[in-house]
């Protein structure tokens, strides 16, 4: 009998070891889960319960941003957009609950990569400074670009900065780095021929169009698709992404896809 292939997620208990505002909207969370900090790797997810309301079910899936599994902890980036990310903001240090992970699978970069561009919008920040570390302790030397609304939403940039090589800043309204979208900067860097992959993670719209300027310069892209993953290792069918293969569920074929392997 042929079995499916099981989920690496497991629960596992945490502690907050701080949880600040970094930027508007914008919270750095950071974890103290031992096992789940030995389990992650760059591109992988979590699902956090959030306890304060009895009727909430649904745990909230986020990316991760650093892990130290020598410390046990575990850092991402999040965005209050709801309740439930509310609740999770109203989490002080010492505060415990669960977590579910690590799910699904993330980045991938071939032996011989020898520079990288990473590319995030929004919150998209926060799986991309995991994949400027992935490239950077893997040789490659990596550059970024980093694209908010406004000034008051960059966040993640003080982590990015050590890893790179240069970090260029776009904003919708032009308050900080060049007025635009990410692929106002994407697009003349590739455009140089001096990159081997481009790793992004943001709106789709945002990596639909880093991906066309990525393929029209030859080069491989990688994108981390942001999906209601509401169980969190496929059995429910919600965060389906429609790829040239048909439906595949972001928990378990991703979230990090080929992005010529997306239907866009």
């Amino acid at each position: 009998m042929a079995y499916p292939t099981p989920s690496p997620a497991r629960i596992h208990d945490f502690t907050v070891v701080s949880n600040e505002p970094v930027a508007e909207g914008v919270y750095r969370l950071t974890i103290e889960a031992p096992r789940l900090a030995a389990a992650l790797e760059p591109g992988q997810f979590m699902s956090f319960e959030v306890p304060g309301d009895t009727r909430q079910l649904i745990r909230i899936p986020l990316s991760y941003s650093s892990a130290d599994a020598e410390a046990g902890t575990v850092t991402t980036y999040y965005a209050v957009v709801g309740d439930g990310t509310r609740r999770l903001s109203a989490m002080g240090a010492g505060s415990t609950s669960t977590v579910l992970g690590p799910g699904g699978h993330g980045w991938k970069m071939d032996k011989g990569t020898k520079r990288v561009l990473v590319a995030a919008g929004g919150i998209g920040i926060t799986p991309v400074i995991a994949a400027a570390r992935f490239a950077a302790d893997n040789g490659a030397e990596v550059d970024a670009v980093v694209g908010a609304l406004t000034a008051a939403k960059i966040c993640g940039t003080d982590e990015l900065e050590p890893l790179c090589g240069e970090v260029r800043l776009t904003t919708d309204d032009g308050t900080a780095g060049t007025k635009g979208f990410v692929t106002a900067e994407v697009e003349p860097m590739l455009a140089t021929g001096a990159y081997d992959l481009v790793l992004t993670c943001g709106p789709e719209p945002m990596m639909r169009a880093v991906a066309a300027i990525a393929e029209a310069a030859g080069v491989k892209c990688e994108v981390s698709v942001e999906r209601m993953m509401t169980c969190g290792f496929g059995a429910c069918n919600t965060c389906n992404v429609e790829t040239v293969y048909g439906m595949m569920g972001a928990c378990m074929a991703g979230p990090v896809f080929d992005s010529k392997v997306v239907a866009w």
